[in-house]
């Protein structure tokens, strides 16, 4: 299983939020190119970086800090955060994206994140469905939508969608777990979807359970940066 630390972008700044309130904001570090290297330097080969600035707002906003990560250090990132255009994404991938990933633009414009899938192709893009109490949740987690998450998944896997981050709201940042059982209905039901854990992981044990049920990856954030999952231990986990 890939394990993905997250760096999200507030104001330039490396912070974490609970659940997505932006009220909750709690800067770890006023430099993310150091917060990359670091996880670079202990092995890490990817990174998910959110742009919660270009959530809130109409366009893609940090991407200098995606580019500053991308020309010094060999980290493949997948980018979301305010991706609502063609010319976002094409700035997203010039600034030295691996992937991105959509959640908004997927409930809002389905007819452009489906020609992105189709112009890009599947490895590229990555399908963001966000959910509270299984409602795909939308702008920065600002707006529930009326769409049900697990045929949402099915219907951009009819369209080509390989790989899924779905992360549970009532779990992000609050140290208590990941939705296990959530995972484990989506995995049963979106049959061979690359589906990526995210929101709630607080331990270290966390992580081969989340393997066992079949995620390919997870995406790590508050646990690194409160010192519960040690980068040490990550390190020692991608070697084996």
């Amino acid at each position: 299983m890939r394990i993905i630390p997250a760096i999200d972008i507030i104001d330039g700044k490396c912070v974490r939020l609970s659940k997505g309130d932006y009220n909750t904001k709690i800067i770890y570090n006023e430099n993310p190119l150091e917060v990359a290297k670091s996880f670079e330097a202990h092995g890490i080969e990817y990174l998910h970086l959110v742009d919660l600035d270009g959530a809130k707002s109409s366009q893609i906003v940090n991407y200098k800090i995606l580019e500053q990560i991308a020309t010094q250090t060999k980290l493949k990132i997948d980018f979301g955060g305010g991706l609502k255009s063609d010319s976002d994404l094409k700035i997203a991938f010039e600034s030295g994206a691996n992937q991105i990933t959509g959640g908004s633009i997927a409930v809002k414009n389905r007819k452009l994140f489906e020609k992105w899938i189709a112009e890009y192709g599947s490895d590229k893009i990555i399908l963001g469905a966000d959910a509270n109490n299984e409602k795909v949740a939308v702008s920065g987690w600002l707006e529930d939508s009326n769409e049900d998450l697990i045929p949402f998944i099915q219907d951009y896997q009819s369209k080509g969608i390989q790989y899924v981050i779905c992360t549970d709201i009532a779990k992000d940042g609050m140290l208590e777990g990941p939705s296990f059982d959530l995972y484990a209905k989506i995995l049963a039901q979106a049959s061979g979807i690359k589906l990526i854990a995210s929101g709630g992981i607080s331990t270290f044990d966390e992580l081969p359970k989340l393997a066992e049920l079949g995620c390919e990856g997870t995406i790590i954030g508050k646990a690194i940066y409160e010192g519960r999952i040690s980068l040490k231990q990550l390190e020692k986990y991608i070697i084996m």
